[in-house]
């Protein structure tokens, strides 16, 4: 058996394991790490299991850094960086190779420039209630990873928020996987809309019309098993300086449609298109559709088929 430390990553690099030392928390060896507090934290506030918020970012690597990036976000940053986060409680990383990138509309999108910027993307769901306590932990934390040299430089968000959730619409009714669900099962495909409405008020008659008729019936005989409504928040003040503010907090949607099918075999049927309809309503601009497929752990499936 071969085993390796990295000692970016491995906390118990430069540690002494001798029998007899004791290297546990709160030793002269360790920081007090404050462990009596997590016990007095679980005692209150909500821990329901309900999808509250959510994280959405999709992020561009730099040329060259195809490997590097998957790399270091799948073996370090997905999990200290994201799942080992307080109320963090599912994720999912997603990847656009350049055939799916290629099916990307409108051409001229507000969010992504140019269009097939950002070839992975990453979804997060969040405790409802919880996003106080969760963005006072990712901002400290990813001030900590910078600081020691775990923050990989080489990438460009093209779409990092944080959602409150607005809405879920189901094909099936009360049959399959729920919304809790929906990072955890094995879902071969999703199809990410960002919509945006002229004003504030018309972000409410646009979620009302989505929900009422137009999502449903959109659904229906669909290979979409469910399709998730957000609205975005702002970031906070302090956040990371290579992270641009979220734009159209007060009038925009984003739309997350997880499939049953590899989009590329449902995309002319079943998602071109949804920009006209959207447009003739008079409710809203689509300023982008893009399809994704899961990434496979522990591997650099895809990362050849990007450029």
């Amino acid at each position: 058996m071969t085993m390796t430390h990295d000692p970016g990553t491995d906390e118990h690099s430069g540690t002494d394991d001798r029998p007899g030392t004791d290297n546990r928390p709160g030793t002269d060896d360790h920081p007090d790490t404050r462990s009596g507090a997590y016990g007095e934290l679980a005692a209150v506030g909500p821990y329901g299991v309900r999808p509250g918020h959510a994280l959405i970012t999709m992020v561009e690597p730099h040329p060259g850094q195809e490997y590097a990036y998957n790399r270091w976000y799948e073996d370090d940053h997905y999990l200290a960086g994201a799942m080992a986060m307080p109320w963090i409680f599912a994720g999912r990383r997603w990847v656009a190779t350049r055939d799916l990138q290629l099916l990307r509309y409108p051409a001229r999108s507000a969010v992504a420039r140019p269009v097939t910027a950002g070839c992975y993307l990453s979804t997060y769901w969040i405790t409802e209630g919880r996003y106080d306590e969760h963005m006072r932990w990712t901002v400290a934390i990813n001030r900590r990873l910078n600081a020691d040299g775990r923050i990989h430089h080489g990438r460009t968000h093209v779409f990092t928020a944080f959602h409150d959730h607005r809405a879920t619409v189901y094909r099936d009714g009360t049959r399959g996987p729920r919304d809790l669900h929906a990072l955890d099962h094995p879902y071969a495909g999703l199809v990410v809309e960002i919509i945006d409405a002229p004003d504030a008020p018309g972000r409410d008659a646009l979620l009302r019309w989505l929900t009422g008729g137009w999502l449903p019936r959109r659904l229906a005989g669909s290979p979409a098993a469910m399709v998730t409504v957000f609205r975005p928040t702002p970031l906070p003040g302090d956040r990371m300086a290579y992270v641009r503010q979220v734009e159209g907090v007060d009038t925009r949607l984003t739309l997350l449609w997880f499939l049953q099918e590899d989009p590329r075999a449902c995309w002319e049927p079943w998602f071109t298109g949804l920009d006209e309809e959207t447009a003739a309503s008079g409710l809203g601009r689509v300023e982008l559709v893009a399809p994704f497929v899961p990434t496979v752990p522990g591997t650099d499936r895809y990362v050849d088929e990007l450029r």
